[in-house]
């Protein structure tokens, strides 16, 4: 097996894609993903089942969205900005610190906001309990869009932002914004880590999620020097020190891994298939993607139209140890519907991969709430197995 084969398969064990049910089932299992994967990415797309639903129903068999719900409410997740709108484990929360303190200071979320009114905001939650950002509706104000939030939506998230606010629950898909003191668990470490113990966190927990890590893996989307010096340091102590090994898998990446892992057998798994959400972690950095599963992604939905590829939404399939393929789909979830807009297998498979590729469809429609599935003109049955146009 060549070294990059076996990175492969380390990658997708550490990610919970090798093997059935590799965190258990139930909500306990759901924790445990997240605190494995480091953070879910929290998305509004919901053209199928929204991406942080969809990342742990691909671990965990058995998961309902009310797990994560429940998980928030009882104080094991908070909410947060990764590298985007993320639910982070509880745990971690001091290290979310440097990014408000920065967003305290140096620059804000959203340019200059109004100093009196974040104090009046600040002041209402304090009277009042937690509030939405609905419970500040000015009925003169009219917003068609995002960038056209009103004073108070900035207000509210540059509070969030900077860390004088926690979201403490989502009603719907909207937020529900309360004083830290009131949501953070008292055993919660509030001490803002130094920049070494910054970047030992985010080397740890890159290997925690990956089996290894690259430097671009561990700054991704993380600006500073400062930083990158210290992450350098780290990485060149664990070095001397043989926690770490520094290799190259033939495509002139510095791949840095505990030899130990490196010497045992690569993991074995059955033959899974797994129809993943674009912002799932074991693809969402697309140059990891590229170097290490050759496998060039890129989600279409903020392309115009006449760029499109693939599909809107499509969705990368994960067959064995390897990205074959793209389906995009729509859930019609009126007519309890699941529609393959397109299908695109770009890799060699095997005999067995229609029948896996039916089943997995099969079950992803039950999860979107769909039980028929039908296909649009032009897709081809050649890879639907048994799940060909209306076979639900």
């Amino acid at each position: 097996m060549s070294l990059i084969s076996k990175l492969r398969r380390i990658n997708l064990d550490r990610q919970g894609l090798l093997k059935s049910n590799p965190f258990g089932r139930g909500i306990q299992a759901t924790l445990r993903a997240i605190e494995r994967l480091g953070y879910v990415q929290i998305d509004t797309i919901s053209v199928v089942e929204r991406a942080h639903h969809h990342v742990l129903w691909s671990r965990v068999d058995n998961y309902r969205p009310a797990y994560l719900d429940r998980l928030v409410s009882e104080r094991k997740l908070f909410e947060y900005w990764s590298h985007a709108a993320a639910w982070l484990p509880m745990s971690d929360y001091r290290f979310a610190l440097p990014r408000m303190r920065q967003l305290n200071g140096e620059r804000n979320w959203f340019g200059d906001c109004d100093k009196k009114l974040k104090h009046e905001i600040l002041k209402r939650i304090e009277i009042d309990g937690p509030l939405r950002a609905r419970d500040f509706d000015d009925p003169q104000h009219r917003s068609s869009g995002w960038w056209q939030w009103k004073p108070a939506k900035q207000a509210l998230e540059q509070l969030f932002m900077q860390g004088d606010l926690m979201v403490s629950a989502r009603h719907g898909f909207q937020k529900v914004y309360d004083l830290p003191e009131r949501v953070l668990p008292d055993w919660v470490d509030t001490s803002p880590p130094d920049v070494e113990e910054f970047a030992a966190h985010l080397i740890d927990s890159s290997l925690r999620a990956h089996g290894f890590t690259t430097l671009t893996s561990i700054t991704y989307l993380r600006k500073g020097q400062k930083l990158r010096a210290a992450v350098r340091r780290q990485l060149d102590a664990r070095i001397e020190n043989k926690v770490l090994t520094c290799v190259d898998p033939g495509n002139g990446t510095q791949v840095y891994i505990d030899p130990e892992l490196l010497e045992r057998r690569a993991p074995h798994g059955r033959a899974q298939l797994h129809i993943l959400s674009p912002f799932d972690n074991v693809i969402i950095q697309r140059q990891r993607g590229r170097e290490l599963f050759d496998f060039d992604y890129q989600i279409e939905c903020y392309l115009p139209e006449p760029k499109r590829v693939h599909g809107y939404f499509c969705l990368p399939v994960l067959y064995r140890d390897r990205f074959v393929g793209r389906v995009d789909c729509k859930a019609h979830r009126s007519s309890r519907r699941l529609e393959i807009k397109a299908l695109n297998i770009e890799n060699r498979v095997d005999e067995a991969f229609p029948e896996r590729f039916g089943r997995a469809l099969a079950s992803f429609a039950a999860f979107n709430g769909c039980d028929r599935i039908f296909a649009a003109t032009g897709v081809s049955n050649r890879y639907l197995g048994e799940c060909s146009i209306d076979s639900l």
